[in-house]
């Protein structure tokens, strides 16, 4: 089988399972989970996690050392674009001039629904300074669009709800924004069990992201290996092409000539 590699701003990665690191019991079972995914980009919401601006607390950079791993820094729980690019700056500065990074700007706490107005105004100033913006936003294919106009470098619209688990909702949408996109389709947010990114992936989503899905499983490094399995499967499907549905038909699937005792 050809390489098949994903691509994002100009760099290649095997795996297209891109993982959180919150919600883990500990650090310890957030590597081995990690490890169990094949993981190689990993993200890390700077307003929650140690990577270095509470100096003598343990660094999460020590357990995922940027030598091994795609440190993904973003945005999670801001709720305005100034403070999602104040949040960058500081992860920029923490990671040593670091560009990539996942903007995410909420509109409430409730749903943690993308603020789709301010994450466009972010993801413009952003861009400006010089990040590689790869941005969560709503399953609006006009929206998401003008985001890769502004130049943002991987588009990753939600399939449902942050950390509700409820799958993919809406595949019309998604398969619009994939259909029409230039950079990399990430679905990001919703993703419950294998099933759900073995989908995403069949609809020709480039890739997955998720957090909670292998976090609140009843065993993270179990599930963290099954969507690993699951990415894969659905690339290989998506990439074998399906065949057609018959509606109301049946086909056999065995050769209907030269039966045994035919005519």
């Amino acid at each position: 089988m050809k390489p098949d590699p994903l691509v994002i701003a100009g760099k290649a990665y095997n795996s297209r399972l891109l993982v959180g690191t919150g919600k883990y019991k500990d650090f310890a079972q957030t590597r081995e989970a990690i490890d169990a995914s094949g993981a190689e980009i990993i993200t890390v919401a700077i307003r929650r996690t140690n990577i270095g601006q509470e100096p003598g607390q343990p660094s999460l950079l020590e357990v995922l050392p940027p030598s091994q791993f795609t440190i993904l820094p973003n945005t999670a729980g801001c709720y305005t674009a100034d403070d999602a690019v104040r949040t960058l700056r500081l992860g920029r500065e923490l990671l040593d001039g670091h560009a990539l990074c996942k903007l995410e700007v909420l509109g409430d706490p409730q749903t943690l629904f993308p603020n789709m107005p301010e994450t466009l105004r972010a993801a413009a100033t952003l861009v400006k300074d010089g990040f590689q913006v790869m941005v969560y936003c709503a399953d609006d294919p006009i929206q998401a669009r003008m985001l890769e106009e502004i130049g943002c470098v991987a588009i990753m619209p939600l399939a449902s709800l942050i950390g509700s688990g409820m799958g993919i909702l809406n595949p019309w949408n998604l398969k619009l924004i994939i259909e029409q996109s230039k950079v990399p389709v990430l679905v990001d947010a919703g993703v419950g069990t294998a099933s759900d990114a073995a989908i995403a992936m069949e609809l020709g989503c480039d890739g997955v992201l998720m957090n909670t899905a292998i976090a609140g499983a009843q065993d993270p490094v179990l599930m963290a290996g099954a969507m690993k399995k699951a990415v894969e499967a659905g690339r290989e499907a998506y990439r074998a092409g399906r065949m057609p549905k018959k509606f109301y038909a049946a086909t056999p699937s065995s050769p209907g000539g030269g039966l045994i005792g035919g005519t």
